[in-house]
């Protein structure tokens, strides 16, 4: 009788074994630099980046806040926010 069973076993287990997490550190430098908004309605205003997520808090007309980059396109479509240039 033929003992195929035990050498198919032993094929189909792996034969080496990872031990240890790999862990990569992302030293993520921006592309561009932040950009400031600044806030001209009447109230206070919470936004969301479309991108990174992050919430944004304008708590008064004429407050300022640096927005990531990457968010920055989103926020040119709020009508009370404008970019300010410097």
């Amino acid at each position: 009788m033929c003992n195929c069973g035990n050498k198919r076993n032993e094929l189909s287990s792996p034969s080496f074994s990872m031990s240890g997490t790999v862990t990569a550190k992302r030293n993520r430098q921006p592309i561009w630099p932040d950009v400031s908004f600044e806030y001209t309605g009447k109230t206070a205003l919470s936004v969301t980046g479309n991108i990174t997520g992050k919430r944004y808090r304008f708590s008064h007309s004429g407050d300022e806040q640096l927005i990531d980059y990457r968010d920055a396109s989103g926020m040119r479509s709020i009508a009370v926010l404008r970019k300010v240039n410097r």
